[in-house]
């Protein structure tokens, strides 16, 4: 059985969000075992972000992959690194979130 298309975005925004906390873990490439978990999850990320490009318009699946990533990476940051994100933080995440759902919802270029 064939994955779909959007498991494996759903995969590779994990591995991004992965990747990205390991980016601040690695202090500037300076630490091996968050460096190397860096490039493997993004090496996984973009394989799978490419995979996905077969069958969903480009503008979709990278509107859904940065907009996931945004708000996931924002969470983890809140609950690792005590970055608590304050109320500006918060609305312009809820407008990208609901740009992409208009984008997947409303739009023509979106395989419903």
């Amino acid at each position: 059985m064939r994955p779909s298309p959007y498991m494996l975005l759903a995969v590779a925004i994990v591995a991004e969000v992965v990747a990205t906390s390991a980016l601040r873990a690695s202090e500037g490439f300076s630490r091996l075992v968050p460096s190397v978990i860096v490039v493997i999850g993004y090496g996984i990320s973009f394989y799978l972000l490419s995979l996905t490009l077969k069958s969903l318009p480009v503008g979709i699946v990278y509107a859904v992959w940065s907009g996931a990533g945004i708000v996931l990476i924002t969470l983890v940051a809140a609950v690792l690194f005590k970055q608590i994100p304050d109320l500006p933080a918060v609305l312009g995440m809820g407008l990208i979130v609901a740009g992409v759902v208009v984008l997947n919802v409303f739009s023509r270029v979106s395989p419903h």
